[in-house]
């Protein structure tokens, strides 16, 4: 009996995979049978050769979310190599820290543009790419600071909010047409982002003690997540934020 959390012959476009989570989470579905179009500012090269190590295919397709103007390339690319896609996981972001007081409308601008505006108009690429061909899997990476406010990190903050609100109207627009709409909220993860709160002597402490599984996660440990809400065994899941952050939330 084939298992509902297997993915092969699936495709899946992972944006960020150059690196940490994203990378992770391409080699994950590549694991569960997918092939994958990694993204990334930066050449994904080495998350390529992983993943067809495999046994995998998988190509690297440079773009910089920072503008919404890869987001088509973006697309064409995974279904002129690929013959399509079916899963799209929008990873890549990133953050500005500042007071609230000294924050600047560039930092505001850099972030939002690519942790919001990109993810949206690459889920709509998709959207109307997965409406033609039967449906798909869409799975937009949030945060805890969905769900909290966090310190001096105001646009990261407004955008991750802003990620859930999205994931559940797209969900909401997209469900009948055979598209999943969800979201993985993870935890304090070991990855560059978090590098400064990590060195941060008093900061990492109160992370660490603020934490039931009493460590930081690994990147790896999001792999699960995602081939579930990428696979079969997640078709009745929609517009669900599932939080992967070692009970953080349950503190």
């Amino acid at each position: 009996m084939t298992s509902p959390f297997d993915l092969t012959g699936k495709v899946a476009i992972v944006t960020g995979a150059n690196t940490g989570i994203g990378q992770a989470i391409a080699v994950a579905l590549a694991r569960a049978g997918a092939d994958v179009a990694c993204v990334g500012r930066t050449s994904a090269a080495e998350t390529v050769a992983q993943i067809e190590a495999l046994g995998r295919r998988a190509i690297n397709i440079a773009a910089d979310l920072s503008t919404i103007a890869p987001v088509n390339r973006i697309v064409d690319e995974a279904v002129d190599t690929l013959g399509g896609f079916d899963i799209l996981v929008n990873n890549a972001g990133i953050i500005r820290r500042a007071d609230a007081v000294d924050f600047s409308e560039a930092d505001w601008d850099a972030v939002i543009d690519t942790n919001l505006k990109s993810v949206f108009f690459l889920c709509q690429a998709a959207g109307r790419h997965m409406i033609g061909h039967g449906g798909g899997k869409i799975i937009n990476i949030a945060s805890m600071l969905t769900f909290q406010g966090g310190i001096r990190v105001p646009s990261y903050t407004a955008s991750k909010s802003g990620i859930g609100g999205l994931t559940k109207l797209l969900a909401n627009e997209w469900a009948r047409k055979g598209i999943n709409v969800n979201a993985i909220a993870p935890g304090y993860i070991a990855t560059n982002n978090t590098a400064a709160l990590q060195a941060d002597e008093v900061r990492n402490k109160s992370i660490l003690d603020r934490i039931p599984a009493g460590r930081w996660g690994d990147a790896s440990d999001l792999g699960g997540a995602v081939v579930f809400l990428a696979s079969s065994a997640a078709d009745y899941v929609q517009g669900h934020i599932l939080a992967v952050d070692g009970g953080w939330l349950a503190r």
